[in-house]
Order: structure tokens, then C-alpha cells, then sequence
């Protein structure tokens, strides 16, 4: 899971340039969506799935078009823009749906005894899906010629828009690929956690720490980050007692250690400055 939500932010950054911290509230949208095709109407769980996946990616391609795409320019108005979105969310979460929990029922039953472990098939379905998403992941950026255009943008967008590509059509089809990564977690964890308009911000927070952990724009780094973040809040949540309420800090003090003794992160991107 935040291995699918760390690539997609790098993906918009790497390309569009846009820290996006509305990001995780498509995730979280896409819960919600979930929930209620699945509970609410009572389509299957792989139907609810793909309509929840499509809608929240082009609700926001939609949103980029009507809210960030016209202040793109200035990163500041784009940040507070994507900050101001995230809310609107919550805000319409909580008015909809409530503050409540929602639980959404287990789509597999069982689990499996993996070295005297026992592992609930829903979790290895998480770990599946985003197995098969990161490889399609991989195979569009290096095997289409979309893939080539999103790498050649994030490699140099000037150069990109003048060599006669559509950058502001590259950084739209970037948007909606990034936000698809972030609506299959939301859709894939939803049955394991519950789903409440504040779901948002502790993927946020992790989120961060990956991306500067491994590099802000590097997929690779976002990768790995991943990993490494996610082993060490399961250390410290056997570790310590009540560790679970310490994940968030353990994150933040490994991204404030990262950015003060290496900035770049550990497969760090270098990005001209736009003239």
C-alpha cells in the first residue's frame, strides 16, 4: 500500500512538478466508494473495485483540469490548492457519511500458515494486487510510448515541450495513472481497516517520509522506502508497547533525520530549475 501511494506521488512530482498532498484523500475517496457500492448497493466485491478505481481517477483528472492545471505555475498556490481539495473531501466524508467507522465485510475467508505464521488471505491479496500494480506500472513507463513520454517530461520538460510533445496531456495522463495506484490501495485496504473521513492523514504523514526517505522523483527510492519505512513500524509496533500510536512519529523523525543528513534522499533526483 504505500509503496503504490509513494510511486504515484513521485509520478505526479517527477513529471507535473505538483506535490500533491491531496493524493491520500483520493485514496480515502476511493474507500468510501468502495463501501458503498459494496455494502450500501450490493455489487460484487471485483465490480465495486473497478467502478470505485475508474470514477476517483476521473474525478481526478477532473480536478486537476478545473483546480491545480490553472496555477500550476506557482508551486505555492498549487500546494495550498491540493491542501484545500484534501479538505473538501473530509469535509464531505463527514457530512455524508458521518464521522463513524465504517467496516467493510472480509471478501476472502481464511488464512495461511506461512513458518508458523498465520497470514488472513485478505492481507495477501494487498500484497498480490500490488504486486500485479507495480509491475503494470513498470511495463507502461518502459514498454509504451506513453511510458517514454512521462519519462521524457520528467527527464526534461522543457525540452519535452519542445521537441513537440503535449506536456500539459502528458502530466493529465500522469495525474490519472498516479491517482489509479492511490485508488487500488484505498480499494484493497478498505475490507482490512475501517474507513473514516480522517483515513487520509496517517498515509499522508508515511507517504512523506517515503518520498524523502528515497528520493523525491525517484520511483526506485519510493520503492525501497517503502519497504524499509514499513519494517520499521512493524518493529516498532512489536517492539514497543502501544506502538502502534508511535508509527506516525517513527516516520517523521526518520524524514527529519534523512533531510538533515541527506537532503537528496537515498536515490535522489536532481531537477533543473525551469527557466
Amino acid at each position: 500500500m504505500y509503496a503504490l501511494l509513494a510511486i504515484g506521488f513521485s509520478l505526479i512530482f517527477g513529471v507535473a512538478r505538483i506535490v500533491n498532498i491531496a493524493h491520500t484523500a483520493f485514496y480515502m475517496l476511493a474507500a468510501y466508494c468502495f463501501y458503498t457500492l459494496l455494502v450500501k448497493t450490493g455489487l460484487g466485491f471485483v465490480l465495486s473495485g473497478l467502478i470505485a478505481v475508474g470514477a476517483v481517477t476521473l474525478f481526478s483528472v477532473l480536478c486537476y483540469r478545473l483546480v491545480i492545471e490553472p496555477v500550476r505555475e506557482h508551486e505555492a498556490a498549487v500546494l495550498i490548492a491540493t491542501i484545500a481539495l484534501a479538505l473538501v473531501f473530509q469535509e464531505l466524508m463527514l457530512f455524508t457519511f458521518g464521522g463513524h467507522f465504517l467496516g467493510i465485510p472480509s471478501t476472502l475467508e481464511g488464512a495461511v500458515r506461512v513458518l508458523g505464521v498465520s497470514i488472513p488471505y485478505q492481507r495477501l491479496l494487498i500484497l498480490v494486487v500490488a504486486g500485479i500494480m507495480l509491475a503494470a506500472v513498470w511495463f507502461v513507463l518502459y514498454r509504451t510510448r506513453l511510458g517514454l513520454a512521462i519519462r521524457a517530461t520528467a527527464n526534461d520538460l522543457e525540452v519535452a515541450n519542445l521537441m513537440g510533445m503535449n506536456v500539459h496531456r502528458v502530466a493529465m495522463a500522469t495525474v490519472a495513472l498516479s491517482v489509479s495506484l492511490a485508488a487500488v490501495a484505498g480499494v484493497v485496504v478498505a475490507p482490512v481497516f475501517v474507513v473514516d473521513p480522517f483515513m487520509w492523514l496517517a498515509p499522508l504523514v508515511t507517504m512523506l517520509a517515503i518520498v524523502v526517505l528515497g528520493g523525491l522523483g525517484s520511483l526506485k527510492g519510493s520503492l525501497i522506502g517503502a519497504l524499509i519505512i514499513g519494517y520499521v513500524e512493524a518493529i516498532t509496533v512489536f517492539a514497543v508497547p502501544a506502538g502502534a500510536y508511535l508509527k506516525g512519529a517513527v516516520a517523521l523523525i526518520i524524514m527529519v533525520a534523512v533531510l538533515l543528513a541527506r537532503p537528496e534522499g537515498l536515490f535522489g533526483v536532481a531537477f533543473e530549475e525551469e527557466r
